[in-house]
């Protein structure tokens, strides 16, 4: 079985742009003996559009910045208080397509938050994780040489009125929530320390290596 390195900086908010530099280098340059990688951070305020996402779903960006960039799926936002994890793994490796790690990741939200006793729920339609209509999780990947890159964000404690600026993930009118206000008083650290065990159990690692901080190169 697959080993995962966790990486993870809190100390400050990692930029965007550099972030998803470093995600494509260690993708392109590495072999079937590079161990998967696992990403916690939070971003400044960004909004980041999908490669297939339509400009017209950016509403009044004013003075957040737009990044086009070339994961799936359309605009969302990044901002402080929001956990973002990037997953950096060998599909072949884990023996898994794209379908099913999305749902092995939603899954693993899911698992989180009902830890917290809230009932979420998965969207066939609309990647991500939903409390109640509103959606508290968002998902992108890319895949490039058989390895995915880009990941997850979750609303942790996150100022949600920057989602009114978009139509968050291609959706007019999607309702967003956050964990705060779904009662749950935890913050990044601890839900990534949470999460990381369930994203561990839906993927079958079988050793978790935590390495530090991240490293952009």
């Amino acid at each position: 079985m697959a080993t995962l390195v966790v990486r993870q900086e809190f100390a400050q908010q990692q930029d965007y742009a550099r972030t998803w530099t470093a995600m494509r280098a260690l993708t392109d340059t590495r072999d079937a003996n590079t161990m998967d990688e696992l990403w916690w951070l939070q971003h400044p305020a960004v909004f980041t559009q999908g490669q297939a996402g339509k400009s017209e779903h950016v509403l009044a960006a004013g003075d957040i910045p737009v990044v086009r960039t070339d994961r799936g799926g359309q605009v969302t936002y990044h901002g402080p208080g929001q956990l973002v994890g990037y997953l950096l793994c060998d599909l072949r490796r884990l023996d898994i397509g794209v379908r099913a790690m999305v749902m092995a990741i939603e899954g693993a939200i899911i698992d989180l938050l009902q830890d917290h006793g809230v009932v979420a729920v998965a969207r066939r339609d609309a990647p991500g994780v939903y409390v109640d209509g509103r959606k508290v999780a968002a998902l992108g990947l890319r895949v490039r040489r058989g390895c995915t890159y880009h990941g997850l964000s979750l609303n942790v404690d996150n100022d949600l009125a920057p989602f009114a600026r978009i139509n968050p993930c291609g959706y007019e009118g999607l309702a967003i929530t956050r964990c705060k206000d779904l009662g749950i008083d935890a913050d990044v650290t601890s839900l990534a320390m949470q999460l990381t065990s369930h994203l561990v159990d839906r993927f079958g690692y079988d050793t978790v290596s935590s390495f530090g901080l991240i490293q952009h190169g």
